[in-house]
């Protein structure tokens, strides 16, 4: 199996190094990720100015092992070239992650890890976004060996067609028994607001501040589910469409 691995976090981000350790004991893992950190950049690709690559090393030497390439842009860039140009045929499985800190809820459409996942479904290949709860001492190890006993089993259940998942993993998961749910995408906005503020020089500023989204009773979310110290999967898709108001809509006829 031909894995390609990315992340939006930067190519020495620990969970990618993790995830890196873990997947390739399912076959051969090549790296493309962001030179930097790129969190929150959702979609975006590069196509007014060069995208620039260098490759990078095991022990940052130039005489080091190969570990994989360093691109300056975004996640959804990444892999785009990393399909094209660094893999030696076209990939079985594209990961993204390990992300520090969850991407659930609405924040899956900003996440440039989910972004990346979702390049690789673009290009037909069954693509998983990982994402971990934010810790400053997270255990990326741990929830790599996780992520990849699901991918596993998700490999083995999925159909024959590609799919895109978003997996999360609360920190509760990662002791004890861990639970897999499946649950749909929470779309309840985030409690998000702005404070003002003023720089040294007199001028206001504003930092967006975000807030947790309000529980919808009844509902299973994969917010809800992560609150419950579950790990939660996702499947994806990247077509916009709403088909129900799209049948409606063939219906109308304007007089221009």
């Amino acid at each position: 199996m031909l894995i390609l691995l990315t992340n939006d976090d930067g190519i020495y981000a620990p969970g990618l190094a993790a995830m890196e350790q873990h997947l390739r004991r399912l076959g051969e893992v090549v790296v493309v990720a962001p030179a930097t950190e790129q969190s929150g950049v959702g979609h975006s690709i590069t196509y007014l100015t060069p995208l620039i690559v260098k490759e990078v090393s095991r022990n940052n030497g130039s005489s080091g092992e190969h570990r994989g390439w360093a691109v300056h842009g975004s996640p959804a860039d990444c892999v785009k070239i990393g399909v094209h140009q660094f893999c030696p045929r076209p990939p079985d499985l594209v990961v993204s992650g390990i992300n520090a800190g969850l991407n659930a809820g609405i924040n899956v459409l900003y996440s440039g890890t989910v972004a990346a996942a979702i390049e690789g479904a673009f290009f037909g290949i069954t693509s998983l976004a990982v994402s971990l709860q934010f810790d400053e001492h997270a255990r990326y190890h741990q929830a790599a060996e996780l992520a990849t006993r699901v991918i596993v089993e998700v490999l083995e259940k999925k159909g024959p067609e590609p799919q895109l998942y978003n997996l999360n993993i609360p920190t509760a998961a990662l002791t004890g028994m861990p639970e897999v749910w499946i649950v749909p995408m929470s779309v309840t906005r985030y409690g998000d607001s702005f404070e003002k503020r003023t720089d040294p020089w007199g001028r206001d500023y504003y930092w967006l501040i975000g807030g947790p989204a309000p529980a919808t009773p009844g509902h299973e979310t994969d917010l809800s589910a992560l609150a419950k110290g579950k790990v939660t999967l996702t499947p994806l898709d990247y077509n916009m469409t709403r088909q129900t108001v799209l049948a409606e809509m063939e219906q109308w006829r304007f007089q221009l």
